[in-house]
């Protein structure tokens, strides 16, 4: 395998699971499992690699290793903070502040042990690497 996106969905294919399926298995979001599926989400936070390889039956590291985790060093923490924001609050229209191409946004619905709902800004570029996830 060579990408996240390839050995997630082997696995799951392996042990017979629709993406819905997963999901429900893992207690993690559909939409979080389409963009690993699809290749948008490259990397993962610890929880979600632990739920996925638990349920894909292989170890957290090999998941860790397939993931694209880059530098963002390359944008101000001000401007990522700034883009967050402005996906919260509904901005449409975002260009992505390395190339200038249209950002993919959206708001991941997450709950925390508490069950309290938690919303998290993300994005990637549709032309470079950028991403806030």
């Amino acid at each position: 395998m060579k990408t996240l996106a390839q050995f997630v969905q082997k696995k799951r294919d392996d042990l017979g699971l629709s993406p819905k399926g997963l999901a429900m298995a893992a207690n993690i979001d559909l939409n979080e499992i389409e963009e690993i599926e699809a290749g948008k989400e490259l990397f993962l936070s610890v929880t979600v690699r632990q739920k996925l390889a638990k349920i894909l039956k292989c170890e957290p590291h090999e998941l860790k290793k397939l993931e694209k985790d880059f530098d963002t060093n390359f944008v101000s923490e001000q401007v990522v903070e700034s883009l967050k924001e402005l996906i919260l609050n509904g901005a449409g229209g975002l260009k992505c502040p390395k190339c200038g191409a249209p950002l993919v946004t959206r708001i991941a619905k997450m709950y925390d042990l508490e069950d309290n709902l938690m919303l998290h800004p993300k994005a990637h570029c549709t032309k470079c690497v950028f991403q806030i996830h």
